[in-house]
């Protein structure tokens, strides 16, 4: 079983929408999006929601009215300034609080709980291109790369159980946590990038990660005829640096109009697109083979 992240050194970059034509391309494959805070493959694919479960993570500290003696040594002690006065006892407010435990720790009465937080929800879905794992995290809430392990850890599982063959995710952008998260266990990294100075920074910062990983690379241009010289930067020093390029594709309106109809490219009548992705999907499985 081998897996393929598509990632980006910034949102917007055209991400999902090269992941979503290449699940529709791929075969055995399970699909995982792995961008847990604002994920959006769900949008092409149309999932069926099969199963649905919580995620906890990290805790929050709860006043007990009714144990609550109105001292006030908790919104004291708080230095993130969460416990707040609330007529005759205090309250915590759940945005604010760090679940540092403090108030917990030092409140003479005993009145604050501190609970396992639940952050969001993650599912296992049915699509027209085979199973899918996703999840969405609440808005402002943490630990992310927490939940995208958990994603690729059930993706995986998913995938010996019924005999597939590729778990192809869309990451997240940037270089964070939770990119850290989906580079874990990776044997090729998509990164899509765009042919600005901006976009051929973030290519360098994020393509440095999956170095960093042992991470093969193949470098795909998206709307790479806005700016054909940087395009051929962008190419040279992929090239420099061993990298594999996946392709060119160039700034069409028909990206525009799949997703208002909630397709993937290659589900378009678009042929001379789709004849681009094929041919960059055929050269990422000929990377993915040397893979080791």
């Amino acid at each position: 079983m081998r897996e393929i992240v598509v990632i980006s050194g910034k949102g917007g970059a055209g991400k999902t929408s090269m992941a979503g034509a290449f699940a529709h391309l791929a075969e055995n494959a399970i699909l995982c999006d792995l961008d847990v805070d604002a994920p959006d493959l769900h949008l092409l694919l149309d999932p069926q929601v099969r199963s649905e479960e919580a995620f906890y993570s990290g805790h929050e500290a709860v006043i007990d009215a009714e144990r609550c003696v109105g001292c006030g040594q908790c919104a004291e002690l708080c230095r993130f300034d969460a416990v707040r006065e609330d007529g005759d006892v205090y309250r915590v407010d759940p945005l604010a609080c760090e679940g540092c435990k403090v108030c917990v720790a030092l409140c003479p009465e005993k009145a604050i709980d501190f609970p396992e937080k639940h952050c969001g929800q993650w599912y296992v879905s049915d699509t027209r291109f085979g199973p899918m794992v996703h999840a969405q995290l609440f808005p402002g809430e943490e630990n992310s790369g927490r939940l995208v392990t958990l994603l690729k850890q059930k993706a995986r599982a998913m995938a010996e159980e019924r005999g597939l063959d590729l778990v192809l995710c869309d990451g997240t952008p940037g270089i964070g946590c939770p990119v850290i998260s989906s580079m874990a266990g990776t044997d090729l990294a998509v990164i899509v990038t765009e042919p600005t100075p901006s976009g051929l920074h973030d290519l360098k910062r994020v393509a440095e990660l999956c170095d960093r990983f042992r991470t093969k690379v193949a470098v795909l241009v998206n709307k790479w005829d806005v700016n054909p010289a940087m395009t051929g930067e962008i190419e040279a020093w992929s090239k420099t640096k061993g990298y594999t390029l996946a392709g060119r594709f160039p700034h069409d309106r028909a990206v525009v109009d799949a997703m208002l109809e909630r397709k993937v490219l290659t589900e378009t009548d678009n042929a001379e697109l789709s004849a681009i992705l094929n041919a960059s999907w055929a050269g990422i499985l000929a990377l993915l083979d040397t893979c080791n």
